[in-house]
């Protein structure tokens, strides 16, 4: 199984393929998704600007030694023969108007191979299958493909990315159960003021060996630092689609936890990847770095220069008094409808969201999460 490093690098950052904050571009691009010695790993999607954000990642690691960072892609969404749908994006691969079954294997070895062409290299540190449906977290011929190539080299550890919102707790925690023997990484929201419901998860994931990616650390930026009451967002910034209220929320529970991360001697960022670390089946943060655009914010370059410096050691950094409180302090349980399995979903099955089935409350229920503890309140 490959190891990553304590954080990493998302091509999500920089706002030029997914839209947070003001998009940068070119060299600039290149050289902040560019691995070095401090941050070693970078991750990137295939649907990201349909391949666009592969190509920028190769342009980044173009002469860069292949052993010197780790390459995790991720594949699932078919933008070659599905047509997108508006704000829910392409559909995934497993949609029985695409194909079946039979049809699953080739579809995955296609796009891995089309993405590792596009990063200009021959195989994936981690290969993750990304923001699955229902038939993705459930099927044993989706994780046996997967499997496959791994075996074959074109990646050398393997792994699944629920999301992009957050939820699918039940649907992660029974497919560790039936898939942990093949399955090495789970990338998940977590950061300290979302501990919900991810934190439920994680005991699951443990326990079957499946190591996990944190990502969305820095909760919208927040802990940044740079977003004050009223800041303006970008008129199509996804940050618009939060709930009224959340940064000045976010920002009151922050200032609780200041003296936590002044006791450590680390910045508000270092402590919210710190806290991710400090669970033990949580062996990377990413958070997303943001250009602001805003007189009084820093430049993107000093929020990698602040991810960079985090203490080598970070998950020690805090006590397991202090974990608690900080999770006590961003408790969110309950604070919205969430994705994947869930009891507020109502109508249809859909891409991201269906009914809680006997079998899902069952894998739950022996892991002590109950259908009622993700539900919104």
């Amino acid at each position: 199984m490959t190891n990553l490093s304590p954080t990493a690098l998302g091509a999500w950052s920089g706002g030029r393929f997914m839209r947070f904050g003001h998009p940068i571009e070119g060299d600039r691009f290149s050289e902040l998704m560019r691995p070095d010695g401090l941050i070693p790993t970078v991750i990137t999607a295939d649907v990201y600007g349909t391949g666009a954000a592969d190509t920028a990642i190769g342009e980044a690691i173009a002469d860069l030694d292949r052993d010197s960072f780790n390459l995790v892609g991720a594949v699932g969404h078919d933008f070659i023969n599905g047509e997108r749908q508006g704000a829910k994006g392409f559909p995934r691969f497993t949609n029985p108007d695409l194909r079946g079954p039979d049809g699953y294997a080739s579809f995955l070895r296609e796009a891995t191979e089309a993405s590792l062409t596009r990063c200009g290299t021959d195989r994936f540190d981690l290969l993750m299958l990304h923001n699955p449906d229902r038939i993705g977290y459930s099927s044993p011929v989706v994780w046996e493909a997967m499997a496959e190539l791994k075996a074959d080299g074109l990646a050398n550890s393997i792994g699944i990315a629920p999301g992009p919102a957050n939820g699918f707790t039940l649907d992660l925690i029974s497919c560790v159960e039936q898939f942990g023997d093949m399955i090495d990484w789970a990338m998940v929201i977590l950061n300290p003021l979302e501990p919900w419901p991810v934190g439920l998860s994680l005991d699951a994931c443990q326990a079957n060996g499946v190591k996990v990616i944190a990502r969305v650390a820095d909760h919208g930026g927040l802990f940044h630092g740079d977003i004050k009451v009223g800041h303006p967002f970008p008129e199509f910034d996804h940050r618009n689609y939060r709930p009224a209220g959340w940064v000045e929320r976010g920002l009151a529970k922050i200032e609780q936890m200041l003296p936590i991360a002044e006791r450590a001697g680390i910045t508000p960022l270092q402590l919210a990847c710190a806290w991710n670390l400090s669970h033990p089946a949580v062996q990377c943060a990413v958070p997303t770095l943001i250009e602001e655009g805003v007189d009084g914010c820093k430049p993107i370059e000093e929020q990698r220069e602040d991810l960079a410096a985090l203490p080598s050691d970070p998950e020690g950094l805090l006590t397991a008094e202090e974990v608690e409180e900080i999770r006590l302090i961003g408790d969110n349980t309950g604070c919205m409808s969430l994705k994947g399995a869930s009891p507020d979903h109502t109508g249809d099955e859909v891409a991201d969201g269906w009914d809680v089935s006997d079998e899902l409350t069952l894998s739950g229920a022996r892991w002590g999460v109950a259908p009622s503890d993700i539900a919104a309140v």
